[in-house]
C-alpha cells in the first residue's frame, strides 16, 4: 500500500466511524423522536441528556468519544504504517472528528465534535487532554453549561499543548500534531460560535432535564 493509498484508507474508514449519529439513533430506538427538533438540536450527548436524561447521555458520551478515541488508537496500526505513527494518528482521529461534524447520513449537519475530540485527543495529547478536561470540570462544575466548558477546554488543551511541543512546532515528524493542536480547537470555537452568542445574551442553557417529555412517535 502505497503512502496515498493508505491516507486514503484511513481518511475514509474513520470519517465514517465518526458519522455514527449515536445520539439520533439512541432517542429513535428509545422514544422513537427525532432528537434535532428537541432543545439545542444537536445531536450530541448534551441533548440527548435533556430528551433522555443522564444515563443515556452517557451512554452517548461514551460511544461518541470512542468513536474517536479507537480509530485514533488502532486504526493506523493496521492501515497507516507508511505515514508514520504520529501523522496516521492524527489523521485517523481528525477524519473521525469530521464524520462526526460533517455526517453524510444527515446533509453534513451533525454535532460540535466535543466528545470525539476528546477521545482523539486522549490519544495524540494526554497531557493536554488532562488539562482541558480540568478546565472543563471546573467551568461545568460553577455554570452547568456545557457549551462554556467545552469552549474553555479547547482554548487550555491548544494552549498547553503547544506549549508542551515547543520549540518543535514544526519537526518533520510532528508538525501534523501541532496543526492539529492549533487547528482543531479553532474549529471547535468556531463550531460553537451560536452558544457563544447566546451566552453574551445570556440565554444559553446549562445542562438539565428538558422542561417537558417529548411527544410520542406518530402511529
Amino acid at each position: 500500500m502505497t503512502p496515498f493509498s493508505a491516507a486514503l484508507a484511513i481518511a475514509i474508514v474513520c470519517y465514517f466511524i465518526g458519522s455514527i449519529p449515536f445520539g439520533l439513533l439512541c432517542t429513535r430506538w428509545i422514544k422513537g423522536v427525532d432528537l434535532r427538533t428537541f432543545g439545542s438540536g444537536n445531536i450530541g450527548a448534551t441533548n440527548t441528556s435533556r430528551v433522555l436524561g443522564k444515563k443515556w447521555g452517557t451512554i452517548v458520551l461514551l460511544l461518541d468519544v470512542c468513536k474517536g478515541l479507537l480509530p485514533t488508537l488502532l486504526l493506523w496500526r493496521v492501515l497507516g504504517a507508511e505515514l508514520g505513527a504520529t501523522h496516521a494518528k492524527v489523521l485517523a482521529g481528525t477524519c473521525a472528528i469530521l464524520g462526526h461534524v460533517f455526517p453524510v447520513w444527515l446533509g453534513f449537519r451533525g454535532g460540535k465534535g466535543v466528545a470525539t475530540a476528546l477521545g482523539v485527543a486522549s490519544v495524540l495529547a494526554p497531557w493536554a487532554t488532562l488539562a482541558a478536561a480540568s478546565g472543563f470540570a471546573l467551568v461545568f462544575i460553577t455554570t452547568r453549561i456545557v457549551s462554556l466548558g467545552s469552549v474553555l477546554a479547547a482554548t487550555v488543551f491548544a494552549v498547553v499543548q503547544l506549549v508542551l511541543l515547543a520549540p518543535n512546532w514544526l519537526r518533520l515528524d510532528q508538525w501534523s500534531l501541532t496543526a492539529f493542536s492549533t487547528v482543531v480547537p479553532l474549529l471547535i470555537i468556531i463550531w460553537h460560535r451560536s452558544n457563544l452568542q447566546r451566552l453574551l445574551r445570556g440565554e444559553e442553557r446549562g445542562l438539565a432535564p428538558a422542561p417537558s417529555e417529548p411527544p410520542p412517535a406518530a402511529e
